[in-house]
């Protein structure tokens, strides 16, 4: 999915927060000139700010937090406490964070435990593997995939796993959708899980969402029976820097996923990589493979790889069982190069931006955008990721005929403009499963998503879809093969 960025990334880009304007104070109070100060302290350092018995003492330089709510890198909670308190034993004593920078407000309470509870683990850097590309064998890898209505499998050699066809996708966790409650979260995970979307997709860089896939498998290995808990996946991605991909490097950044997700061996690990001109890739790829043939990892996937890579990557033996990448109506670029590949050595598709963060909906159906308060607001980064996905197709006109269109559909079906978005991607070659993002503790579509395994689309329901998407222009033309988007300059 579904890799914020994102993606991942969505998935991987990270965004500013809106900030909203305050209305003016009216002037009706008048405030002498002693109303408020600050003082400086005799040591330049600190400052006081004072307001009649209020006040408080802090540093002149704050330590700003917003850097831990993804985007900037994987944040180690042990590692993160011990470098803040070497901020803190440097006099740089005053920390600045935000309720929707979600997990800072535990890293502030771990600061009152005791210090010897926490450890720091240097990574140790080794030399560089060497990468041989070989051709693809006569016997090229198989990803055999058997499915029912509701579950698939994903299979390659000895490497399988089930995972359900419509994935809770848990981007929308890591800042930018609204404050997510811990305990709130979980219980909604576990709302899912019991109504039958036992996968979860996530990434390293999505804020706190390996952390509350963590608390809530504890939950379902605690309440539930085990059958319940075999049937729940959580695929991870990971999204490193195009650092040297060493074996030690690799295997301590797998580690710390394991650690957050509270479970011995990834279900799924789903590698991103931003720039095809190193050829790292390879290399990590190799050491992704050996953890996998050490029970660390079940399968080795990939997010946001092009057609040429995939073969590549093939070519080397590498045994991925498939491919998470941006898949809706308005972007059908999988189907023009990457799906011929995917269907020839059985490579499946994950999908993300389905719905296109929300979109796809009867929400935004007869709205324009251009007059002020006249449509919803694009307030998400979802929302805002997937407008200039319109804006590149053929504008918010088309995008309005499109909308109309998928409502016949679907009030003919009886379901939702989401619904029939997602069923229509799930119709298409290759495709395995498809992200829906969940808010977790904000908001449900769980009969939305119940709806999509009763949904049968037929051909005048596709060909009617068909003759609006043809009038939009060419993506792979315009933006590049799946993840280019992530690596244009």
């Amino acid at each position: 999915m579904a890799v914020t960025v994102h993606h991942v990334c969505s998935h991987l880009s990270s965004f500013h927060p809106v900030r909203t304007r305050l209305p003016t104070r009216p002037n009706s109070r008048k405030f002498n000139a002693n109303s408020v100060r600050c003082d400086g302290s005799i040591e330049t350092q600190r400052v006081t700010v004072k307001n009649g018995n209020d006040s408080l003492e802090i540093c002149r330089v704050l330590n700003g937090m917003w850097q831990t709510s993804g985007g900037w890198g994987r944040i180690d909670r042990d590692d993160a406490v011990e470098a803040m308190l070497r901020y803190a034993d440097a006099g740089l004593a005053t920390f600045d964070m935000a309720d929707h920078y979600f997990f800072h407000w535990e890293m502030a309470e771990l600061l009152n435990c005791s210090f010897s509870q926490f450890t720091f683990n240097p990574i140790e850097i080794e030399t560089k593997r060497g990468t041989q590309v070989q051709k693809l064998s006569s016997r090229p890898i198989q990803c055999v995939l058997t499915e029912d209505n509701r579950t698939v499998v994903v299979k390659n050699g000895k490497d399988s796993l089930d995972i359900c066809r419509v994935v809770n996708g848990m981007w929308q966790t890591s800042g930018g959708w609204g404050r997510i409650v811990r305990d709130d979260a979980v219980d909604a995970m576990l709302r899912y899980a019991d109504a039958g979307f036992t996968t979860f997709d996530m990434a390293d860089i999505y804020g706190p969402a390996e952390d509350l896939y963590g608390i809530f498998i504890n939950r379902v290995r605690r309440d539930r029976p085990p059958e319940f808990l075999e049937n729940v996946k959580g695929l991870t991605k990971w999204v490193p820097p195009p650092v040297k991909m060493t074996s030690n490097y690799v295997r301590e950044s797998i580690n710390v996923s394991r650690k957050r997700m509270d479970v011995a061996a990834l279900d799924m690990l789903q590698f991103h990589w931003w720039d095809y001109s190193n050829p790292g890739y390879l290399d990590a790829l190799k050491h992704l493979t050996d953890l996998k043939e050490e029970g660390k990892i079940k399968t080795v996937a990939l997010t946001n790889f092009d057609t040429e890579r995939l073969q590549i990557i093939l070519e080397n033996e590498i045994p991925v069982v498939s491919n998470q990448v941006q898949h809706s109506i308005v972007d059908m670029r999988p189907q023009q190069k990457l799906a011929e590949l995917c269907q020839l050595t059985g490579v499946k598709l994950i999908t993300y931006g389905t719905v296109m963060g929300g979109l796809l909906s009867e929400k935004y159906l007869d709205t324009n955008i251009a007059i002020p308060f006249s449509a919803p607001p694009l307030n998400t980064p979802s929302l805002q990721k997937y407008k200039r996905m319109v804006d590149a197709w053929g504008g918010w006109g088309l995008f309005q005929t499109l909308l109309r269109t998928l409502k016949i559909v679907a009030t003919k079906h009886g379901v939702s403009i989401p619904t029939v978005a997602v069923k229509y991607i799930l119709d298409q070659p290759a495709v395995a499963g498809s992200m829906v993002g969940v808010r977790l503790g904000l908001s449900e579509h769980i009969n939305d998503c119940n709806a999509v395994f009763s949904l049968v689309l037929d051909e005048d329901d596709v060909n009617s879809i068909q003759e609006v998407t043809k009038k939009g222009k060419d993506l792979l033309r315009v933006i590049g093969d799946c993840g280019d988007e992530y690596r244009r300059a």
